[in-house]
């Protein structure tokens, strides 16, 4: 019955205090899968997992984090039980009103938007703040947006290519008209034939804004809100010339001010839950714990929040030569693409003009250089922002 959330939640709060940030800050949500197969373990379902592409057992975990240029804090998490497949309890808990108990509930009954609206608020009431709510594909809807709006945050999030209307006002033969379109449709009405190029970067975008109708139903009183749509056409696969008609991404933002670069780096600042993921499940013993008691699986995903928080503030305190270097600066990975970004016209100019010294010894070599690093840096521009085609295509499916 130990409330592992709490001690979680006043560590991390602790972590983001040392935080030196002066630029922006957003929350961040995502969930991950630890694959689990014993027959005994409660709370094991069946889950489709977007990086194989398959459906597979486990456990699933819904994370919220403050990600900043400064590093990356896991504020929260919760197990999230599907309906397919689930183990139930091999035997009952002893008090129905204990903290395990109430926690197997709540990963039964809500949805995952629920868990991350509880998640965001538990968050501000413990005075943690952001500017920002980012979530890629699997949770671009408009509960997130909603809940964006009541939290006034702005939200920056990937959503997938279903029958979700937009709402488009143009003028036809002088009058005005409402077009209610679907992100395929909108995509053929507005974007195919209209791509332009992002400056200093390997992809084309164009943007689109439009109103969105955030009640879920029509029994629901309409709700408008003006949003932004970047559609971004990535990266183009090795073995074909051009890009094909799944390889492009649609990017929401509720700030209409908001240009396409700068919701491409505010939604690049999501990387950092997937470096914490992946530091987690290798070497910080996430959901590692051999037990068939859903109490320990609780502690699991907090216990390996709570060592990440400690990391972090054993870099503030010691310094980024210590404890971060001991985890491969873990904190550091989350600003790659950021100074990717705003570094990499400045590198390209120093290095083209050492090569034009040295090009009358590389000749024809000076040019495959510069190549070479180019496709280097749009590596990490593909992984940082999912634009790579099995990751366009999954969602397309």
């Amino acid at each position: 019955d130990l409330n592992w959330r709490k001690c979680h939640e006043q560590i991390a709060a602790k972590a983001v205090r040392g935080l030196k940030v002066s630029g922006k800050r957003a929350f961040v949500v995502d969930d991950t899968i630890g694959r689990r197969f014993g027959k005994k373990m409660p709370g094991i379902s069946s889950h489709f997992d977007h990086t194989s592409g398959r459906h597979v057992m486990g456990q699933q975990v819904v994370t919220l984090g403050l990600s900043c240029e400064e590093g990356f804090v896991p504020l929260d998490s919760e197990l999230f039980i599907s309906q397919s497949k689930a183990q139930g309890l091999h035997q009952p808990f002893r008090d129905g009103r204990s903290t395990v108990a109430k926690r197997y509930r709540v990963a039964q009954q809500q949805t995952k938007p629920e868990m991350v609206k509880a998640m965001v608020h538990r968050a501000l009431h413990a005075n943690i703040m952001a500017d920002y709510l980012l979530a890629d594909a699997w949770f671009g809807s408009k509960t997130m947006i909603r809940l964006s709006q009541e939290a006034s945050l702005t939200a920056v999030l990937r959503m997938k290519k279903n029958k979700m209307k937009y709402r488009v006002t143009e003028y036809h033969q002088g009058t005005l008209k409402n077009l209610d379109l679907d992100i395929k449709a909108l995509y053929q009405h507005a974007v195919r034939k209209a791509w332009q190029r992002i400056p200093g970067q390997p992809c084309q975008s164009k943007i689109v804004d439009v109103t969105l109708n955030l009640a879920e139903n029509d029994k629901m009183p309409e709700q408008w809100a003006h949003v932004r749509l970047l559609f971004v056409r990535g990266s183009v696969d090795t073995n074909k010339a051009k890009a094909g008609k799944h390889d492009w991404a649609v990017f929401l933002c509720t700030d209409t001010a908001l240009s396409a670069m700068e919701i491409l780096e505010l939604y690049a600042m999501r990387w950092a839950i997937e470096v914490y993921f992946k530091e987690s499940k290798q070497h910080l013993g996430f959901l590692k714990e051999q037990s068939n008691h859903y109490a320990a699986y609780v502690a699991s995903i907090h216990l390996a929040a709570i060592r990440f928080c400690l990391l972090v503030i054993g870099k503030q305190m010691q310094g980024a030569s210590t404890i971060a270097q001991m985890r491969q600066e873990l904190c550091s990975n989350s600003t790659d693409i950021s100074f990717a970004a705003k570094l990499w016209q400045v590198f390209r100019a120093v290095i083209s003009g050492a090569l034009d010294e040295l090009k009358s010894v590389l000749g024809d070599m000076t040019e495959v250089v510069l190549e070479t690093i180019d496709a280097h840096i749009q590596c990490l521009f593909v992984q940082v922002l999912q634009l790579d085609p099995k990751t366009l295509r999954l969602e397309a499916l």
